[in-house]
């Protein structure tokens, strides 16, 4: 993205618009998103941001992107993008508790990332448990036999995409 597109999306986020919601009800994320449409799973880490997106039904989600970390700017302006590229309808993202369900430095972080998108986009935000997901998109690639070096392109995408399926499958059932 150019720096005259990420001013455009930056500039349209800055507009007047309804700050998002954060929850971590399920319930109430569904009554804040649309029917059906598509949804965007983050997993957030220092380095990365790890992208998946379900299709419109809401079924499946699918490896995105994986967006290095630079700036909140040029972060959110990629995010956001890519959520008016898809004509999204709701982000999930990661909430990385500690095994014992305690919060750390970590979800800290991560409720600092949904405070901010909030403030430059409308759409509401679901926190979800994310809790082994990385673990186990290690344990699924080298079960597929990747490389370390395939490994770390992919597994922060691939653990989003676990974070989002997850999530897809409690709205359904709650749905």
């Amino acid at each position: 993205m150019n720096s005259e597109q990420m001013a455009t999306v930056m500039s349209q986020s800055a507009s007047p618009s309804p700050p998002g919601r954060t929850t971590e009800d399920p319930q109430e994320f569904i009554a804040a998103t649309a029917a059906s449409g598509r949804l965007i799973g983050i997993d957030g880490g220092a380095k990365t941001l790890g992208l998946s997106l379900s299709d419109v039904t809401r079924t499946i989600a699918s490896a995105l992107e994986t967006i290095r970390r630079t700036k909140f700017t040029a972060d959110a302006a990629r995010l956001l993008a890519l959520t008016t590229e898809h004509a999204v309808t709701g982000l999930v993202l990661g909430l990385p508790l500690n095994l014992d369900g305690t919060e750390g430095p970590r979800v800290q972080a991560t409720r600092a990332l949904a405070r901010n998108l909030n403030k430059l986009s409308p759409l509401p935000i679901l926190l979800w448990d994310e809790r082994l997901t990385t673990a186990e998109a290690e344990r699924m690639l080298i079960d597929a036999d990747q490389s370390r070096k395939r490994r770390g392109e992919v597994i922060d995408k691939l653990a989003a995409t676990i974070i989002l399926q997850s999530a897809l499958d409690r709205l359904r059932r709650q749905g």
